[in-house]
């Protein structure tokens, strides 16, 4: 029996239930972030991001309305028209209104755990309509009590470390190939 059935089985012992993201999750509003001048410079010190493949589409020198991310303090922002989604640890801007900052109602599950079930939706939208409210916050996702959701952050993120350095691994065995064979 694996460590998660263990955990499932001793805190779960009716199984594990469902409720809806809307239920789980707290979204902001972005307008007191969003950036005033769009005039970027790699010289300003506070990233202006979109959810986007972009992610920081430069930096600004505004001092005001900046989201505090942190290790400590890390968000997921979401673009509302996309379904897009990026985990922040670090002070932003955005750059418009079409985002959320989305943290978890923490007597419920941690942000970690949120973010993972996100991308397990893997959901994507042509549509040109706001998706939080509408669409994202209401789909059920599974919610085990809080030492079963650590527990599978925990075997996720050493997942995702691994995945990271077996592509800088296989990144330079291409590299070496290349000047070995041209």
């Amino acid at each position: 029996m694996t460590k998660i059935e263990e955990l499932i089985k001793k805190n779960c012992p009716n199984g594990v239930e469902y409720k809806r993201i809307g239920d789980i999750a707290i979204y902001e509003q972005p307008g007191k972030y969003i950036v005033n001048d769009t005039k970027y410079s790699n010289s300003y010190d506070t990233p202006v991001l979109t959810a986007g493949q972009t992610f920081i589409l430069g930096y600004t020198n505004e001092s005001q309305g900046i989201y505090p991310a942190s290790e400590n303090n890390p968000v997921i922002i979401f673009d509302d028209f996309t379904g897009a989604f990026k985990w922040v640890v670090f002070p932003f801007k955005v750059k418009s209104s079409a985002m959320k900052m989305i943290t978890a109602n923490t007597d419920k599950t941690t942000l970690r755990y949120l973010y993972y079930l996100m991308g397990f939706l893997n959901y994507t939208s042509d549509a040109h309509q706001r998706l939080w409210i509408s669409v994202y916050s209401n789909f059920k996702v599974p919610l085990p009590h809080l030492p079963v959701q650590e527990e599978i952050v925990r075997i996720l993120d050493k997942f995702t470390e691994l995945t990271k350095e077996l592509t800088k691994e296989l990144t330079k065995r291409k590299q070496q190939y290349h000047v070995i064979v041209f």
